[in-house]
């Protein structure tokens, strides 16, 4: 149970946000009247959620010699901004002082707080904290909660042993667990007659997509010329009405091209996937087109996919999606 602590430089910043699960701040200047009319409410939420090593509240004086690289670190141009951090990620921001959705945010977290507190610092799933394969780049989200979950559609895959929505499970892959799940549970999805795959990903509102994060886990045995294979050439279509077919996936122009080296992968198993961020402005759906795979075998293989950028407002699917029908 603390007062926000006020930040007097970057690396103090960076240092709160390795120690912190959850870390809010306020981004503030002293000539800001809105910011001292809510700097008392946001004090409060401070008093009743800071956890030691779980929850800490800040502030960050935006003119301050010390705290203006932090300021313009996450783009900040609205006073007051009040973004959320889990994980070292933005997750959420609120710009303007409106209490009302400051505590509803604050609110949604609190049950993270106390699950994180309770879990101390655990990484896997099962603390209420989001598996992270990877870093998330600075200033932007996770908005894989925008998903149209279903919507979702995954070609080439026997859906008798896999699911496609096991590609956005928060929980840590069991291939990085030390309890493997058994052949009953598997949590990934693997290709069937040969090693594309084509999945179709709607969204519950317009995003602008900066990077996508995938994970790919196969065995590591290199007796096994059966064993899948980590997906090497994607292509990217945006704002499709429906998925395409296979033959339309190599005939059409992509949005863009992606091919994945062997390097690019981390220990997790994840690969960063930056897009060329002007031609994903504002993303309705998403293809991916799996082209082949790094290897030799016939079967390629995901466990998870993240989707990183900025949420915007949210959509009427069905109205969308006939506009769309009827454009093409």
């Amino acid at each position: 149970m603390a007062k926000p602590i006020e930040i007097t430089s970057a690396a103090q910043f960076s240092e709160l946000l390795k120690e912190s699960r959850i870390l809010v701040a306020d981004f503030y200047a002293n000539w800001c009247g809105p910011c001292k009319q809510i700097a008392p409410f946001y004090e409060q939420l401070s008093k009743s959620l800071s956890r030691p090593k779980v929850a800490t509240f800040v502030k960050v004086n935006t003119e301050a010699d010390g705290a203006k690289a932090v300021a313009a670190e996450f783009a900040v141009t609205h006073l007051p901004t009040f973004i959320v951090f889990r994980d070292g990620a933005v997750v959420e921001k609120v710009k303007g002082a409106n209490p009302g959705q400051l505590k509803a945010v604050v609110e949604k977290l609190s049950e993270n707080i106390e699950n994180a507190a309770q879990g101390g610092e655990s990484s896997g799933g099962s603390a209420g904290i989001a598996w992270k394969g990877a870093d998330l780049p600075r200033g932007y989200t996770d908005v894989s909660s925008t998903i149209h979950v279903r919507g979702l559609e995954l070609l080439n895959v026997d859906e008798s042993h896999f699911s496609v929505r096991t590609l956005f499970n928060k929980n840590q892959p069991s291939a990085l667990s030390k309890d493997k799940a058994s052949s009953d549970e598997k949590d990934w999805v693997e290709s069937d007659t040969d090693e594309q795959l084509l999945l179709y990903t709607p969204f519950n509102s317009a995003i602008k997509l900066h990077t996508i994060q995938i994970t790919s886990l196969p065995p590591t045995d290199e007796d096994d010329d059966e064993a899948p294979m980590r997906p090497k050439t994607l292509k990217l279509f945006t704002n499709r009405p429906h998925n395409l077919g296979f033959d339309d996936a190599d005939d059409i122009d992509p949005t863009q091209t992606i091919e994945i080296s062997e390097s690019d992968w981390n220990s997790n198993g994840t690969v960063n996937l930056g897009l060329r961020f002007v031609r994903f402005q504002n993303v309705t759906s998403l293809v991916i087109f799996v082209v082949d795979g790094d290897g030799d075998s016939e079967k390629v293989r995901l466990d998870r996919i993240r989707f990183i950028g900025e949420s915007g407002e949210k959509r009427e699917m069905g109205k969308l999606e006939k506009i769309d029908d009827n454009d093409n």
